[in-house]
Formats: structure tokens, C-alpha cells, sequence
């Protein structure tokens, strides 16, 4: 019997985790070899197991999805890595297909289409969800839509998008300073630099500008 594919699961939501695992490992040709909730795992883990592929989320605690990506392609570039999340905003798809992803692909997609998406990367394919494609296609050839906005936003770094998709969510500093594993006065700092660098005042206008970039749904 040839050998499986092996991959690795990084989710930070438990139930979601263990569904994808047991998923996944109903097909005969894949095998999960392991399971981490943060990036930092994440990244010791692919030293350990190497995986041929890694199905990675983009938001977690301590080192996110972005970040791991970096460095995993630093250290082990033979390793595929496929996104999988709820971000669907052109920003968020162009920084992880420039950390290295080779696959992006939406939690709403149906298990047909991820599994479709887990052996297209694993066969050296790049596979990006139908919905998305056309939004990357779109950025390449017509270089966004408002480039004002998009010089504002790319003035946010990763870590203060994460805050700001928590501020939203209608998160205290506090939780998210556990979430991300750092000091409320970190959060605080980040949350000083969104209100400047966006001209914004307030958590309710920074939840607004987090639902027009598509970061969170609206009520």
C-alpha cells in the first residue's frame, strides 16, 4: 500500500479541530499525524512530523496563522501549507498568499471542496476558493478599488488586525490580552495605534470599519 499523505491540523477551536481530523481521515490516502491550537505549536510541530501539508488557520492566540506560515516556509519550504478561514477580505488573502500559502480556502466551503483543495495543493496545484479567486484575479489586474484605503489599511499590521477583529467581536482588553498572549497594556498600544492610523475615535466605529473589510459578519 503506498504511503499516506501526512498532514497537520492547526485550529484553535476544539470542535472544530476534531471534526476536520475525523473528517479528513476518512479518506484512505491521508493521514493526520498531528493537531496544535496555536502557531508556535504549530511551528514545532512541522520540525517533528513533517507533514507534507499543513491546514492552517489564520487567527489564534500567541503566534497567528500569517506568522506561522513565514516561518515554516522558512524552515521547511518542501511543506504545503492550505488556509482555511473565515477571512475573506482581499487584504487577508494577499497576506497570506505572500507568507507562502499555496491554498486558501473558506470554513464555509463544503467538505467536497476542501477535500478537492487538500489534494490540489498536495499534487504542487495553488487552489483558491470560488469565491475568492475572482477578488485576487480583480487585485492583480486592476490593483484594488481604492487605494486610499488600501494605503491606510496596509499601514495596520497583522497583530493590530487581530486586535481590531476583537475589539468588533465586543472583546475587553483583558480577554484579549489572554486570547493573544500578551499584557493589557500591549492591547492597549494597539488599540491606541488603530484609532490613530484610522482617524477613529471609538470601539463602535472601529466595529463598522471591522464589518465593511469583511472581518467580522454584521448583526
Amino acid at each position: 500500500m503506498p504511503n499516506k499523505h501526512r498532514i497537520l491540523i492547526v485550529e484553535d477551536h476544539t470542535l472544530l479541530r476534531q471534526g476536520l481530523c475525523a473528517m479528513i481521515s476518512m479518506d484512505q490516502e491521508i493521514e493526520v499525524v498531528g493537531e496544535a491550537d496555536n502557531g508556535r505549536d504549530a511551528i514545532r510541530l512541522t520540525g517533528s512530523l513533517l507533514p507534507g501539508l499543513i491546514l492552517m488557520d489564520l487567527s489564534m492566540p500567541g503566534t497567528n496563522g500569517t506568522e506561522s506560515i513565514v516561518e515554516i516556509k522558512r524552515r521547511f519550504p518542501e511543506v504545503k501549507v492550505l488556509v482555511l478561514t473565515v477571512h475573506k477580505a482581499e487584504e487577508y488573502i494577499r497576506e497570506a498568499l505572500k507568507a507562502g500559502a499555496d491554498g486558501y480556502v473558506l470554513k464555509h466551503a463544503t467538505q467536497a471542496e476542501l477535500m478537492l483543495a487538500i489534494k490540489s495543493v498536495l499534487s504542487g496545484k495553488t487552489y483558491l476558493s470560488p469565491d475568492i479567486a475572482e477578488q485576487v484575479v480583480s487585485g492583480y489586474l486592476f490593483g484594488g478599488t481604492n487605494l486610499n484605503d488600501r494605503s491606510v489599511w496596509d499601514s495596520i499590521t497583522l497583530r493590530e488586525r487581530e486586535v481590531l477583529k476583537l475589539i468588533a467581536e465586543g472583546h475587553p482588553n483583558k480577554y484579549i490580552a489572554n486570547y493573544l498572549c500578551v499584557s493589557v497594556k500591549t492591547v492597549e498600544k494597539h488599540r491606541s495605534n488603530l484609532m490613530r492610523k484610522l482617524d477613529m475615535h471609538n470601539a463602535a466605529s472601529l466595529t463598522a470599519f471591522a464589518i465593511e473589510k469583511g472581518m467580522i459578519a454584521s448583526a
